[in-house]
């Protein structure tokens, strides 16, 4: 078994690390360890990110390391995100399109660990952020955005800071963003 591409992003992502080569694989295992105090075999690490051409299945406690590695309580929970990551979105009815929103209207942003923002709306699909906690945005940002979804990751198209464009921006990766309106 093969993780998809998604899983493997947020583990890169977790563990701070590109997972390019087979030698990156150990980099993930220590840090896997170090934070869940549980051991995952070099060799099936290698074998879950494909670098290791073999398809037999893992423990499923295996799996659940991994799962709460990535912040989630059990694979089937993780597995269940990371089906719907690879299809379109399926709301559960608590989505807001930027076509919903009027100019000047805010909405705030929070998702794990700690990090909340405060947007405001400025119209054709373009966020100021107004507030800023713990996150690479900054006051002042202006953010393209085409939607809110309840759960799911928040894909910002476009950041500029000070005039100069930093590219996408995802936030809420692991277990999705709450938002409200304010």
């Amino acid at each position: 078994m093969k993780l998809s591409p998604y899983l493997q992003e947020l583990l890169a992502g977790q563990c701070h690390h590109p997972l390019r080569t087979s030698s990156d694989c150990e980099f993930l295992v220590l840090d896997i360890e170090s934070k869940t105090g549980e051991h995952i075999g070099l060799n099936t690490m290698k074998r879950l990110l494909g670098f290791i051409d073999d398809e037999r299945e893992p423990r499923q406690t295996t799996l659940d390391v991994i799962a709460s590695y990535l912040g989630y309580d059990s694979w089937e929970t993780l597995k269940v995100f990371d089906d719907r990551s690879n299809s379109s979105f399926e709301t559960s009815g608590n989505e807001v399109r930027t076509t919903d929103l009027h100019a000047g209207q805010r909405i705030e942003v929070k998702y794990l660990p700690d990090r909340r923002y405060v947007l405001q709306y400025m119209g054709d699909r373009h966020f100021l952020v107004q507030t800023s906690e713990n996150s690479k945005l900054q006051v002042g940002d202006t953010l393209t955005v085409t939607h809110f979804v309840e759960g799911y990751p928040l894909l910002i198209e476009s950041v500029v800071r000070d005039g100069q464009s930093l590219g996408a921006f995802t936030a809420g990766k692991v277990q999705g963003i709450r938002f409200r309106l304010m």
